[in-house]
C-alpha cells in the first residue's frame, strides 16, 4: 500500500477516491486475516461511511487534511464509541464504550478511516501477542513466528499492508519491539505528549500511545495528528506540536553536528550476534551521514527490567481491581455471595499472564513488602532516569538494538515467562524515564526476519529522533522490503 503522502496526492488530484482506497484495505484484510489474525474487529461499514464523507468533501471543493481517507488500524485497548473494546480479554468480551478516546476522536476529526481494532496481548501484558484470549497473531514475514507484543496486531497489520498506519500503546516496549519484529517503524512518544484518555490502563505511569508506519514520514505524520494537550488527561503536557517532517534531511550535516551515543550496556552477553552486527553497521552508517559517535555508559540500564516487573504489575494490580463483575464487563452467574462473584468473575475472565502480573503486583504492594520491593524499584527508576540525564549532557540521541533477538517461533516461550520478559530488556528503561524512543528496520537475519534499531531522545525531542531516523532510512533500503504473503 502507498504512503500517506502518496495517497493524499492521489485523493487531491482525484486520481482515486477514498472509498476505493478503503475498499482496497478491506479486501486485503479479508484475504490475509485467515493467515495473520491481526484484527479482532473489522469495521467495514463505518470505514466506508467515513471514506464517503471524505469523497463528499473533495467533490465540494473543500480542503482535506493529510490523513483524510487514510485506512488506519486501532489497537483494541483504545475506546471507540459504539464499537467493542475488549483489550483481547474475556472479561471485556461484551464491552462497548459509550465514549470515544481522545486519539481516535482526533483521527476521525482529521478524516482518517478506521478499518478495525487490532489484536494484542491481553490488557497489553506480553511480548508476543500470544496471551490474547481470542487469537494468536502471526508475523507477516514468517507465519510460524510471533509479531512481538503487546501491539503485535497493529504492527502485523501495517507490515502486511492491511492498513497504511496504526496506533499501538507502549508500556515497556509494546510498540518498538513488535515494530522491530515486523520490520516497520514504531514510535513511543515522550510520556504525556499523547493523551491517554480512553486508553484502558495497564500501568498508568508508563503507558503511552504511539504510531506504527512503514516509513518514518508516515509515523511522524500520524504522531503529529494525535499529539497535544488534553484537559481530560491529568498527565497531558501543554506543549506546541511541531511539524515533525519539517526537519527531514537526507543527511545529518545540515543542522550542525548531531552527537549519537552508543550505550555499551546494551551490547555483549544476551544479544544475538546477527542483531549486534546489523546494529553496528547501522551506527557506522549514521557516522557516514555526519553524526558524531560517542560511547556512553548507563550503569543502571540493566536494572530496568527487574524494576519494571515490580512497578508495572503493582500499577496493574490497582488498575485491574475495577473488573469485579459489578460495574461493567463479565459477571459470572449463580454465585453464592458477593465474594464468590468477585473471585469467579476474575478467575474465568482473566488469562494466565494477567493473573500472574496481578499476583506479583499485589504481593509487592502488600504490608511488609512495599518498602522492600515497590519503593526500592521506584528509587532504581530515579537512578535510571539520572543515567539518561547524564548521558544527554554529552550526546543528543542514544542508540541501542530494539530487541536482543529477532522474532521467535510461536509457542517457543509461552511456558517460560522470564525468557519472554527478556524481550523488553532494551526498551523498558525508556518508559521508566518517560523518554521518546523509535524503532526502525536496520537489517535481516539469516531466516529473513527483520532487525530493529532503537533511537532514544531527550524529553519532547521527537523532532530530532525523526530527523536521525529519516536520514538513516533514506540512506538504506530496509524499509522498501515487503513480506511475500
Amino acid at each position: 500500500m502507498a504512503s500517506i503522502r502518496e495517497l493524499h496526492e492521489q485523493l487531491v488530484k482525484k486520481e482515486r477516491s477514498a472509498v476505493e482506497i478503503t475498499q482496497e484495505a478491506l479486501d486485503k484484510i479479508q484475504a490475509l486475516e485467515p493467515k495473520l489474525h491481526s484484527f479482532l474487529h473489522v469495521t467495514a461499514q463505518q470505514a466506508l461511511e467515513q471514506a464517503r464523507a471524505v469523497d463528499a468533501k473533495i467533490a465540494a471543493g473543500e480542503e482535506i487534511s493529510i490523513l483524510a481517507g487514510i485506512p488506519i488500524g486501532i489497537k483494541d485497548n483504545m475506546c471507540t464509541k459504539g464499537i467493542p473494546t475488549t483489550c483481547a480479554s474475556r472479561i471485556l468480551e461484551n464491552f462497548v464504550p459509550p465514549y470515544e478516546s481522545t486519539v481516535t476522536q482526533k483521527l476521525f476529526d482529521a478524516g482518517a478511516v478506521m478499518v478495525g481494532k487490532t489484536n494484542l496481548d491481553e490488557f497489553a501484558m506480553g511480548s508476543s501477542t500470544e496471551s490474547s484470549a481470542y487469537q494468536v497473531t502471526a508475523n507477516p514475514w514468517d507465519l510460524s513466528r510471533v509479531p512481538g507484543g503487546s501491539s503485535g496486531g497493529s504492527a502485523a497489520a501495517v507490515a502486511g499492508g492491511e492498513c497504511v498506519v496504526s496506533l499501538g500503546s507502549d508500556t515497556g516496549g509494546s510498540i518498538r519491539q513488535p515494530a522491530s519484529f515486523c520490520g516497520v517503524v514504531g514510535m513511543k512518544p515522550t510520556y504525556g505528549l499523547v493523551s491517554r484518555y480512553g486508553l484502558v490502563a495497564y500501568a498508568s505511569s508508563l503507558d503511552q500511545i504511539g504510531p506504527f508506519g512503514r516509513t518514518v514520514e508516515d509515523a511522524a505524520i500520524l504522531l503529529r495528528a494525535i499529539a497535544g494537550y488534553d484537559s481530560k488527561d491529568s498527565t497531558s503536557l501543554k506543549v506546541e506540536i511541531p511539524d515533525y517532517t519539517a526537519s527531514f534531511r537526507p543527511d545529518l550535516k545540515a543542522r550542525g553536528k548531531i552527537r549519537i551515543g552508543v550505550i555499551t550496556e546494551t551490547f555483549g552477553e544476551g544479544l544475538d550476534s546477527v542483531v549486534e552486527q546489523a546494529v553496528t553497521k547501522a551506527i557506522d552508517q549514521l557516522q557516514a551521514l555526519g553524526a558524531e559517535i560517542h560511547v556512553i555508559s548507563c550503569p543502571r540500564f540493566r536494572y530496568g527490567l527487574p524494576s519494571y516487573y515490580i512497578i508495572a504489575p503493582s500499577e496493574a494490580s490497582a488498575n485491574l481491581a475495577r473488573y469485579d463483575g459489578v460495574k461493567y464487563g463479565l459477571r459470572t452467574p449463580d454465585a453464592e455471595n458477593l465474594l464468590s462473584m468477585y473471585t469467579r468473575t476474575r478467575a474465568t475472565g482473566f488469562g494466565a499472564e494477567v493473573k500472574r502480573r496481578i499476583m506479583i503486583g499485589t504481593y509487592a504492594l502488600s504490608a511488609g513488602y512495599y518498602d522492600a520491593y515497590y519503593l526500592k524499584a521506584q528509587k532504581v527508576r530515579t537512578l535510571i532516569k539520572q543515567d539518561f540525564e547524564n548521558a544527554f549532557k554529552k550526546v543528543d540521541v542514544l542508540v541501542t538494538p530494539t530487541a536482543p533477538t529477532t522474532a521467535f517461533k510461536a509457542g517457543e516461550k509461552t511456558t517460560d515467562p522470564l525468557s519472554m520478559y527478556l524481550n523488553d530488556l532494551m526498551t523498558i528503561p525508556v518508559n521508566l524515564a518517560g523518554l521518546p524512543g523509535i524503532s526502525l528496520p536496520c537489517g535481516f537475519d539469516d531466516n529473513g526476519m527483520p532487525i530493529g534499531l532503537q533511537l532514544i531522545g531527550k524529553v519532547l525531542r521527537e523532532d530530532q529522533l525523526f530527523q536521525v531516523a529519516y536520514a538513516y532510512e533514506q540512506a538504506t533500503n530496509w524499509h522498501l522490503r515487503q513480506p511475500q504473503l
